[in-house]
C-alpha cells in the first residue's frame, strides 16, 4: 500500500500532499466489485474518443440540400448522410449516462463514513485512479467536441428534417432509434460547450443532494484532496520523475482541472474563494509552468466552465492569472 500512496508531511503548508501511483494502482478484494462495474464503462472510453475524433459531419450534403430544396436526390443524400451520424451521436450521449452512473458509484465509495477522504485514497487507490480516468476522459472528449461545430449543425438539420417529414407522413425508421424524447435530451447535451463536464457536474451535485445524511465536506474534501495530489505530483520532480510516461503528466493536469471544476460547482462558495481548500494559485501556476500547447485547453476550461471565477469573493490575483 505504501508504494501506491505516500503521504508527504510539510508543516509549512496546510494542504494534503500525496503521491498516488496513477500508472500501477490495482484493486484490492474490497474494491473489486465496484472496480469491475466502473471498468466495464471505462474500457469503452477509447472507442468513444476515436469515434468522436473521426467525426466528419455532413456539412456539404446539408448545404447542397438547403440550396436546392426541390432536388429530391440531394435531399435524400443529405438525409442518408445525417442519419448514421445521429446514431453515432446517440452512442456518445448514451455513454455519458453510463459515465454518470460510474462516477456516482465511485463517489459513494470514496466519501462514505467512517473514513476521511485521505483514508479512502490510502485504502482505495484503484478506485481513485478510476475516478481520475473518468475526469481525464471527460476533458479529452470536451476538448475534441469544441473543435467540431458540425455536430450541432448536423443535429439541427436532423431535427428540422424529421419534423418536416413527420408532417408529410413519411416513414421514418430512424425514429425507432432516436425518438422525440431522446432527440430532446441529446439536443440539450450537445448544446453545452463542454457536455461531458456538465454531465459530471450535475452527477456530483445530484449525489450531494440525494445523500442528505452525508456531510457535503465528505464530497468536497475528496475533490480538494485529489486536486492537491495532482498539484504536488506535477510540481515535485522527485515524484513526477517516477512516471514511466510523459502522458501521465498531462493526465495529472487534466484530472487536477477536472476536480477543481467539480469542486467549484458543488461547494457553495466555489474553488476560488479564500476559504477554499484548493490552493488555486498553486494549481494555476503549475499549469502555467507547462508548455502552452499542453495547457491552453485546460486554462480555458477553468475560465469558461467554472461557476464562481467571476464572483466578487475571487481574489484579483487569481482572476489576473487566468486572463
Amino acid at each position: 500500500m505504501g508504494n501506491l500512496l505516500k503521504v508527504l508531511t510539510r508543516e509549512i503548508e496546510n494542504y494534503p500532499h500525496f503521491f498516488l501511483d496513477f500508472e500501477n494502482a490495482q484493486p484490492t478484494e474490497g474494491e473489486r466489485e465496484v472496480w469491475n462495474q466502473v471498468n466495464s464503462v471505462l474500457q469503452d472510453s477509447e472507442s468513444i474518443l476515436s469515434g468522436l475524433q473521426a467525426y466528419k459531419g455532413a456539412g456539404q450534403e446539408i448545404r447542397d440540400a438547403i440550396q436546392n430544396p426541390n432536388d429530391l436526390m440531394l435531399q435524400e443524400r443529405a438525409w442518408n448522410s445525417v442519419c448514421p451520424l445521429v446514431i453515432k451521436l446517440k452512442k456518445f450521449y448514451s455513454f455519458s449516462l453510463r459515465l454518470e452512473e460510474a462516477l456516482q458509484s465511485l463517489l459513494e465509495c470514496l466519501t462514505c463514513p467512517p473514513f476521511t477522504p485521505t483514508q479512502h485514497l490510502e485504502r482505495e487507490q484503484a478506485l481513485a485512479k478510476q475516478f481520475a480516468e473518468i475526469l481525464h476522459f471527460t476533458l479529452r472528449f470536451d476538448e475534441l467536441k469544441m473543435r467540431i461545430p458540425a455536430i450541432q449543425n448536423d443535429f439541427s438539420y436532423y431535427r428540422r428534417t424529421i419534423s418536416r417529414n413527420r408532417i408529410n407522413n413519411m416513414n421514418l425508421d430512424i425514429e425507432s432509434e432516436v425518438n422525440n424524447e431522446m432527440a430532446n435530451r441529446m439536443s440539450l447535451f450537445y448544446a453545452e460547450a463542454t457536455p461531458m463536464l456538465k454531465t459530471l457536474s450535475n452527477a456530483t451535485t445530484n449525489f450531494v443532494t440525494e445523500n442528505k445524511t452525508l456531510p457535503l465536506e465528505n464530497t468536497t474534501d475528496c475533490l480538494s484532496t485529489m486536486a492537491s495530489v495532482c498539484k504536488v505530483m506535477l510540481e515535485t520532480p522527485e515524484y513526477s520523475s517516477r512516471f514511466s510516461s510523459e502522458d501521465t503528466l498531462l493526465f495529472c493536469m487534466r484530472v487536477m482541472v477536472g476536480v477543481i471544476i467539480l469542486y467549484d460547482h458543488v461547494h457553495p462558495n466555489g474553488a476560488f474563494n479564500k476559504s477554499s481548500k484548493i490552493d488555486m494559485k498553486g494549481c494555476i501556476k503549475v499549469l502555467k509552468d507547462q508548455p502552452a500547447d499542453n495547457v491552453e485547453g485546460l486554462l480555458n476550461a477553468l475560465k469558461f466552465t467554472t461557476k464562481h471565477l467571476n464572483d466578487e469573493s475571487t481574489p484579483k490575483n487569481i482572476r489576473t492569472m487566468l486572463q
